[in-house]
């Protein structure tokens, strides 16, 4: 695996690294395979970023591309607090991607069937069983204040699991307290490429432990224990 670090000094810059990695792993994976398997991230982090891929400026072979999510929180997708409602609002119904590419995660059925329906989901339509992982071309993530990336939060036992891609998580100890779906760390591991975009403000102490690393196993700072099977990375805003 090889790790990339860009600290970039401006949103502007920000956005634009970020959206070349997404265009650049559309291009290797449709010229390789044919389609684009794409998880993304909630948040506000990559909010600029869905903007800008919006526009079209970067050429994002958008019919090819079936759209994942790396967690959402267990509400409805017309509520404020969904993940799949910002990606929509922002990105999703602004591009020509087909209705049936988008694969959110059924958060209004509850954490623990809406985990089960996102399982049912990836391995139907990649038709790898468990405990093998199906393989992301790019799964996007954040990082939060403690070290938490997608709904994997330090001391979870969702950090445990090893053959599931898709697991239930308890509601944290922060807004919006509600009981989350998140993406596994073998999951997330057997992607080609995951790149992790947060901003240093405000998680410095963090942002310092996770591009350590951590001991295999440890769970006090969940985001060290990501990596890729091709490339890992870290996209850092001002």
């Amino acid at each position: 695996m090889k790790r990339h670090i860009d600290l970039c000094e401006s949103r502007m810059e920000f956005v634009f690294a970020a959206a070349q990695v997404v265009a650049e792993a559309a291009a290797a994976a449709v010229a390789e395979r044919g389609r684009f398997l794409l998880a993304l991230s909630g948040g506000g982090t990559p909010s600029p970023l869905y903007d800008e891929l919006s526009r079209g400026e970067f050429r994002i072979p958008w019919a090819s591309t079936h759209v994942f999510f790396s967690d959402e929180r267990a509400v409805p997708p017309e509520d404020e607090r969904s993940n799949y409602r910002m990606a929509a609002d922002i990105l999703l119904s602004k591009i020509p991607l087909p209705e049936g590419n988008v694969h959110r995660i059924q958060g209004e059925r509850g954490a623990v069937d809406a985990a089960d329906a996102a399982e049912r989901d990836v391995r139907g339509f990649t038709g790898v069983a468990a405990p093998q992982m199906p393989v992301f071309d790019l799964v996007l993530l954040g990082m939060g204040a403690d070290g938490h990336t997608a709904s994997l939060f330090p001391g979870s036992a969702a950090l445990s699991e090893t053959d599931r891609c898709f697991v239930a998580a308890a509601a944290p100890d922060l807004d919006p307290r509600v009981e989350r779906v998140t993406m596994t760390l073998p999951c997330i591991r057997a992607a080609r490429r995951v790149a992790v975009l947060t901003g240093a403000k405000g998680k410095r102490e963090a942002l310092e432990a996770a591009l350590a690393g951590c001991e295999e196993g440890d769970e006090t700072l969940p985001v060290a224990r990501i990596s890729a099977s091709e490339h890992l990375f870290w996209i850092i805003r001002p």
